[in-house]
C-alpha cells in the first residue's frame, strides 16, 4: 500500500502515483521549493526586481540607459547572476539572459543574450 508523500493518506489509482490529490502535490512541491531563509528570499527578490527592470528598459534586445534611470527604478548593482569578460576586455554583468556593461558618462549598454 502506497501513501501520499504530503499527508500519508492511502493512494488509490495508478501504481506510480505519489500524491492523493492535486492539493497535496502542490503543498508538497511548494514546501520543498520555498526559499529556506529570509536572506535567500531577499536575494532572489532583488534578482527578480533587477531582471524586471532590465527587461523593461531593454525591450529591443540592445539599448542604453543612464545609471540614474536604473537606480530610480530600483535597480541594485550589487545583485547579478554572472559576469562575462569579452575578448576585447569588456565586462558584462548578467541577470540570466539580460545584461549590462558600463559606458562613459554614467551610461550603460543593455543587451539580451540569445538563448
Amino acid at each position: 500500500m502506497k501513501t501520499c508523500l504530503e499527508c500519508s493518506e492511502k493512494i488509490v489509482g495508478r501504481e506510480d502515483k505519489k500524491f492523493c490529490s492535486d492539493s497535496c502535490r502542490n503543498a508538497y512541491n511548494n514546501k520543498i521549493n520555498k526559499d529556506s531563509t529570509n536572506f535567500m528570499r531577499n536575494v532572489n527578490n532583488k534578482l527578480r526586481k533587477n531582471y524586471r527592470i532590465l527587461t523593461e528598459l531593454n525591450s529591443d534586445g540592445k539599448s542604453k540607459a543612464t545609471r540614474d534611470k536604473m537606480i530610480n527604478k530600483g535597480f541594485d548593482f550589487d545583485f547579478f547572476t554572472n559576469v562575462l569578460q569579452t575578448k576585447t576586455g569588456n565586462t558584462y554583468y548578467f541577470l540570466y539572459d539580460q545584461g549590462y556593461r558600463s559606458l562613459d558618462n554614467d551610461y550603460f549598454m543593455l543587451v539580451k543574450k540569445e538563448i
